[in-house]
């Protein structure tokens, strides 16, 4: 009796089991037949994936984030152009024997030879730069074949917002290199007098910092440098100059600079040579003073000038300045200069200038005339005369020819 009630729950099972598979046959069957049920199965699917996937690239993106702000270095992603300057100057002077007045004479007024330079210029964090300047010859030496290249400017500006600027210069610094630029364009003549700026800003002063302000038509720089002079008998000099500018913009076509430099010397005692780029100083120990014939040979003079510029009609621009002494006002230097430099193949120019020590005569006078010859865009060639007056020794005129290629 057992065994029969036994048997029987057995085939209950088996038939209810038979039931259940038959029963999820019918409704897979019925899944499987229903296209809709399969695109609901499937977008269930795809979203997740999606929400996965977008997951994993925000974690990338927070990774990446966190190591260029803890590791990243402002030199990435810059780029840097390299420039080749080479500028050569000759001159064939219609005189017959050479004294030392017209020796004189002649370094007053010409400086040929060659100019070669290298510039590397990186730009970082978008807007500030880093230029460094190599120079494997200069115009007035007495050989032309240069020597190697060496290091003559370090320099990095800093551009704070649109109306601040701050420049460092630890090697090589001149004040043209923290002036307020008053021309959107180089011109150059054949002289340094038919330039549009005075010959203080050309002067090597050493290593310096300067702060740039520009507001509304009104442009002012101040600028320290410091450097050390050749060294006296016992003692050690050292320079320091203050340049400071201002630009006034007169009209759309017109602007007014007004420049100088302030230099003072710190005399030190003997003492061990320190390492470069290493200037003692100190404001409680009271400084010598310097040998007055350094300051009479202008090494610790100061200079004063000013400049005026205006365009005349589209590309013909005429300009001048005005140079002198701060120990001696009646040294007067000047120059006066009238340019065309279109953008066409041709250009010319003519200037005037002069200097005066403190006599009634002019002790120096210049006329030059050139033209400008574009070949292509990286050369330029210009020949023209010269014409020079100096106390002391017969005029003579001279031609000149100057050609400057960039690469």
């Amino acid at each position: 009796m057992e065994e029969g009630a036994v048997s029987v729950v057995d085939k209950l099972k088996s038939f209810a089991k038979s039931t259940q598979d038959l029963a999820s046959v019918v409704f897979r069957n019925r899944e499987v037949s229903n296209p809709i049920e399969i695109l609901k199965r499937l977008q269930r699917e795809a979203f997740s994936d999606i929400m996965k996937l977008r997951d994993r690239q925000e974690k990338l993106e927070r990774e990446l984030a966190f190591f260029k702000s803890s590791k990243g270095s402002p030199f990435q992603e810059t780029s840097t152009h390299v420039r080749g300057e080479f500028d050569a100057v000759g001159a064939l002077l219609m005189i017959g024997t050479i004294d030392e007045s017209k020796c004189d004479a002649i370094e007053n007024a010409i400086r040929t030879g060659i100019d070669s330079r290298l510039t590397f210029e990186t730009t970082i964090r978008e807007k500030d730069t880093l230029v460094a300047e190599f120079v494997g010859s200069e115009r007035g030496q007495k050989s032309i074949l240069g020597s190697p290249l060496s290091l003559a400017k370090v320099l990095y500006a800093a551009h704070i917002s649109d109306w601040c600027t701050a420049v460092a210069i630890p090697v090589g610094g001149r004040c043209r290199d923290v002036a307020v630029p008053t021309s959107s364009r180089e011109e150059r003549g054949l002289t340094d007098y038919s330039s549009f700026v005075p010959p203080l800003l050309n002067q090597l002063n050493g290593s310096g910092i300067s702060v740039m302000i520009k507001k509304s038509n009104i442009a002012a720089c101040l600028a320290q440098f410091f450097s050390a002079l050749p060294p006296q008998p016992g003692s050690q000099l050292y320079c320091f100059g203050t340049f400071g500018q201002v630009v006034c913009q007169l009209s759309s076509n017109s602007k007014l600079s007004i420049l100088g430099i302030h230099k003072m010397a710190n005399l030190s005692r003997p003492q061990p040579e320190l390492a470069a780029m290493s200037l003692p100083f100190s404001f409680l120990q009271r400084s010598g003073h310097p040998d007055a014939a350094l300051v009479e040979n202008g090494l610790l003079d100061g200079l004063l000038a000013m400049t005026l510029e205006s365009e005349v009609y589209e590309s013909t621009k005429i300009g001048g300045w005005v140079q002198i002494k701060r120990s001696n006002p009646k040294y007067l230097q000047w120059a006066v200069t009238m340019s065309d430099t279109s953008v066409d193949d041709f250009g010319w120019g003519l200037s005037l200038g002069g200097l005066q020590h403190g006599s009634e005569k002019w002790n120096h006078f210049q006329v030059e005339s050139f033209l400008n010859f574009k070949v292509g865009k990286k050369c330029k060639l210009q020949p023209g005369l010269l014409y020079v007056m100096n106390e002391g020794t017969t005029p003579f005129p001279a031609l000149m020819f100057r050609t400057s290629w960039s690469l």
